[in-house]
């Protein structure tokens, strides 16, 4: 179950990078991109790892697990992104009627991601349609500070919606895991040392 916590913290982690990165660079790693996106259409996954498609989905993940949880100067914008996303998990998980829409709009996007795959562009605008319709209403709202030219591309803006759409899906996992924000203070540098650990077998799944 611990190792499980650190994936699904990974998985948020994660995606958080992956936003701020879109947000500041206009780019971002596309293996960690495709895991994560994948990820929100996994609902039934045998394990917390089957949900990112396996660890190798989880590298930059880990990586930057382990930046923020070792390193004295953290970084403190992806802070406040991680957590904005498990806020809006909370006030999602007290909206049934919110989940079961979210829940119906996943499924009918997936007919696209058969024929199209998960990181096509016309998936990533269906699940920023899809976070602006439901989770964009939740406040306080997630801010993405970033580099003004990439924010008001459109596509991009598409990308980082579908992109926060994955990180509640982790923040989701997170809590079904028994993830607590209690237990990720107490426990920063045990979630490191597993960390590590599931790095060091990320690398191996890679190849």
């Amino acid at each position: 179950m611990r190792e499980s916590r650190v994936i699904a913290m990974a998985g948020v982690l994660q995606a958080c990078r992956l936003v701020r990165d879109v947000a500041t660079q206009g780019r971002a790693d596309a293996v960690a991109v495709q895991a994560s996106l994948a990820s929100v259409f996994r609902f039934d996954a045998d394990s917390a790892a089957g949900v990112f498609g396996g660890l190798s989905g989880l590298h930059l993940g880990l990586e930057t697990l382990l930046d923020q949880f070792e390193n004295e100067r953290r970084d403190l914008t992806l802070t406040q992104l991680v957590v904005g996303v498990l806020r809006l998990e909370r006030k999602l998980v007290r909206r049934p009627s919110m989940l079961r829409e979210l829940r119906g709009g996943i499924e009918a996007i997936q007919r696209q991601v058969d024929h199209l795959g998960v990181a096509h562009a016309t998936v990533q605008s269906r699940l920023a349609e899809l976070y602006v319709a439901t989770l964009s209403q939740l406040r306080p709202r997630v801010v993405v500070h970033g580099n003004p030219l990439h924010l008001a591309d459109t596509q991009k803006v598409e990308q980082i919606r579908a992109l926060l759409l994955a990180g509640v899906r982790a923040a989701v996992l997170w809590r079904q895991v028994g993830g607590s924000q209690l237990r990720l203070l107490v426990r920063r540098r045990e979630y490191a040392m597993l960390a590590r650990g599931l790095l060091a077998r990320s690398t191996l799944d890679r190849g």
